[in-house]
C-alpha cells in the first residue's frame, strides 16, 4: 500500500492531472442511478496522496505554493462533473441544428466552472495539510465549506454533492435530518478519504475509530428512525400524479398542442385501480399545458368538466402578464384550478436555470447574435417569492419547479408552514440518462431534511410519492405513461430531530475544520 501511495504521491506534469481527473470520473459511480459508493474508497484516498505531493517550491510566495494542490483539486472536479453531467448536452440536441453548437458550453464549459469550487476545497485544504489524520479532517471541511458555496455562488448548482455518494438508500439518508448537507458532505468526505491513513502507522488507528464511529451512528440511526412506529398521519390525501410521456420534440411541435392536452385529459380522467381512491388533487407536470390559459378559455371548460366537486388541479404552465408583444413577461409557473375550471392561485418559479430559462447578459449576448443557448419557447422571468399554495380542505402545498427541489435552503425556507411539498419537471429534455435519477435523488433528500411527503410529477419519469423518510410510496420509471394514484400520509408538522440540520451542519464543519487547522499547527511546532 506505501509502495502505491507513494507512485501517486510522487506524479507530476500532466500524469497527475490525469490520475485526478481519473479519480474524479469514478466517483460519480457513487452517484445515481449506479449508487457504487465504495468506489469513493478508492477515489478520495487517490486525492489526498495526489495533494500529499502537491507541493512548491518553498521560497514560491503563499498562494504560489497553492497552485499545485488547487489544479489537482480541479482536475479531480472536473473529471466528476464531466462524467456526472454529460447528459445535460442531451438538450442541445433537442433542436439540434440551431443548438448543436452549444453542446461544448454544457458538457465542457460548465464542468469547468463547477471544477473550481473542488479546486479551491483542495487549496484550502492543503494550507493546512498535515501528515496525520488533520490532513483528512482539513480536506473534509474545506468540501463541505464549498458544496455549500455550491448553492448560492453563480445563482448556485448544488448538483450530485458528494453527501449523496453517502446516501444511496432510505437507511443512510436519515442523518440529513440531524446535520443537514453541509455535515453529510464534511463526515462523507472524511469517512471516504480515510483509507488514505493505511500508509502511516500514528494515526491509523484513530481515524479508523472515527470513521467506523460515524458509519455506526449513520446506520443506527437510520434503522432506529425507520423501523420506530411512526406517529399517525393527521390526513389523508388522495393524489393522482400524471406522467404523459410527452418526447421533448413533440413538446416544441406547435402543431401538437391540441393532442398534448387531449392526452392529459384521457390520462387524468381514468378510473381509480381497484382499491383505489378517487383523487382529490390531480397534479400535471412541468409545462405541462401547451398553451397560455389567457389566449385558450376553452381549455378551462374542459377542465371544468374533468373535474369533480371538490377536486383540484395543479397544472404546470407558462402564464402571462403584460399586453403587447413586448411588454408581456413568461413565468414558468404552477396554477391552482378549482372544479369551477377557475384558476385559483399561481406560484412562479423563482430560481430559473441560466442558459435555459433566461440569458445572463441577454443583451450583450444579443449584440453579437447569442440569444439563446437552449431551445426554450421563451425566456422566462423570476417569480417574486413562493407562497404555500392551498389546495384541499385547507392542507397546503409548498411548490417547487424543475431543479428548485435540490437547493436545501430554498426548500426549508419555502416549505415553511406547508403540509407537503409539490415538484414538477420536465426530465424529457434529457431522454434516458443519469440526469432524471440524480434530479429524483435531490427530492427524496429534500424530504428528509424537510420532513415534509413529497409529490413530484415529471413529464417522462420519475413521479412518485416519497414519505417523509425519502422511502417511495409509489413511483413511475422513465418512459412509462399513466396515472399513478396514492394516498398520501400528512404529518401533524415537519420538525426534524435534535435540533436545526443547518447549525449542526456548520458545527461539524467547523468541528472538522478545527481538527485540521490544531493538528497542522502541533505539526509545525514538533518541527520548529
Amino acid at each position: 500500500m506505501e509502495s502505491l501511495a507513494g507512485r501517486f504521491i510522487l506524479l507530476w506534469g500532466w500524469r497527475r492531472s490525469a490520475v485526478a481527473f481519473v479519480a474524479g470520473a469514478l466517483a460519480v459511480l457513487s452517484q445515481a442511478p449506479y449508487d457504487f459508493f465504495a468506489v469513493c474508497f478508492v477515489s478520495f484516498p487517490v486525492l489526498v496522496w495526489l495533494l500529499d505531493g502537491a507541493a512548491a517550491e518553498r521560497s514560491a510566495k503563499w498562494l504560489h505554493r497553492l497552485a499545485p494542490a488547487f489544479w489537482t483539486g480541479w482536475w479531480f472536479g472536473f473529471g466528476y462533473f464531466v462524467a456526472g453531467l454529460w447528459w445535460i448536452g442531451g438538450a442541445m440536441l433537442v433542436d439540434a441544428e440551431d443548438f448543436a453548437w452549444a453542446l461544448p458550453i454544457a458538457v465542457v464549459f460548465l464542468p469547468a466552472i463547477l471544477a473550481v469550487f473542488y479546486g479551491l476545497a483542495a487549496a484550502l485544504a492543503r494550507a493546512f495539510w498535515s501528515d496525520d489524520v488533520g490532513r483528512i479532517a482539513a480536506l473534509a471541511a474545506a468540501f463541505a465549506l464549498m458544496e455549500w458555496l455550491r448553492t448560492f455562488v453563480f445563482t448556485g448548482f448544488p448538483w450530485n454533492p458528494i453527501g449523496y455518494a453517502a446516501m444511496p438508500i432510505p437507511l443512510l439518508m436519515q442523518g440529513v435530518a440531524v446535520v443537514g448537507m453541509p455535515g453529510m458532505n464534511a463526515l462523507a468526505v472524511f469517512v471516504f478519504a480515510m483509507p488514505a491513513l493505511l500508509v502511516g502507522k500514528r494515526t491509523i488507528a484513530t481515524g479508523v475509530v472515527l470513521a467506523v464511529l460515524i458509519v455506526a451512528a449513520d446506520v443506527s440511526f437510520g434503522y432506529l428512525r425507520l423501523g420506530a412506529p411512526g406517529a399517525q398521519p393527521v390526513r389523508e390525501l388522495a393524489v393522482r400524479i400524471v406522467q404523459p410521456a410527452i418526447d421533448q420534440v413533440q413538446k416544441l411541435d406547435m402543431t401538437s398542442r391540441d393532442e398534448i392536452f387531449r392526452s392529459l385529459l384521457t390520462l387524468s380522467s381514468a378510473t381509480p385501480a381497484p382499491g383505489k381512491t378517487a383523487p382529490k388533487l390531480i397534479v400535471w407536470p412541468e409545462t405541462s399545458v401547451p398553451f397560455l390559459f389567457t389566449e385558450r378559455p376553452d381549455a378551462l371548460a374542459a377542465i371544468d368538466e374533468l373535474l369533480s366537486d371538490g377536486q383540484i388541479l395543479l397544472a404546470g404552465n407558462v402564464r402571462g402578464e403584460g399586453q403587447g408583444a413586448e411588454a408581456r413577461r413568461y413565468y414558468n409557473s404552477v396554477v391552482a384550478i378549482n372544479d369551477r375550471g377557475e384558476i385559483v392561485d399561481a406560484v412562479d418559479k423563482v430560481h430559473l436555470v441560466p442558459g435555459g430559462e433566461y440569458l445572463p447578459l441577454a443583451d450583450w449576448l444579443d449584440e453579437i447574435g447569442i440569444t439563446r443557448i437552449i431551445a426554450m419557447p421563451n425566456s422566462y422571468s423570476a417569480g417574486s417569492e413562493r407562497h404555500p399554495m392551498t389546495v384541499v380542505d385547507g392542507l397546503k402545498a409548498a411548490i417547487f419547479i424543475c431543479y428548485e427541489i435540490i437547493f436545501p435552503d430554498e426548500v426549508r425556507e419555502g416549505a415553511n408552514g406547508a403540509d407537503f411539498i409539490v415538484n414538477v419537471t420536465n426530465d424529457a429534455w434529457f431522454g434516458d440518462t443519469p440526469g432524471p435519477y440524480q434530479h429524483f435523488r435531490g427530492a427524496q433528500i429534500r424530504a428528509v431534511e424537510s420532513g415534509l411527503p413529497v409529490v413530484r410529477s415529471a413529464n417522462n419519469g420519475i413521479s412518485a410519492v416519497i414519505d417523509t423518510r425519502g422511502r417511495v410510496v409509489d413511483a413511475f420509471a422513465l418512459n412509462v405513461r399513466g396515472t399513478l394514484d396514492a394516498t398520501l400520509a400528512i404529518p401533524a408538522h415537519a420538525e426534524p430531530p435534535l435540533g436545526t440540520p443547518a447549525r449542526n451542519g456548520l458545527i461539524v464543519m467547523l468541528a472538522m475544520a478545527a481538527a485540521g487547522i490544531i493538528l497542522n499547527l502541533v505539526q509545525r511546532l514538533r518541527r520548529a
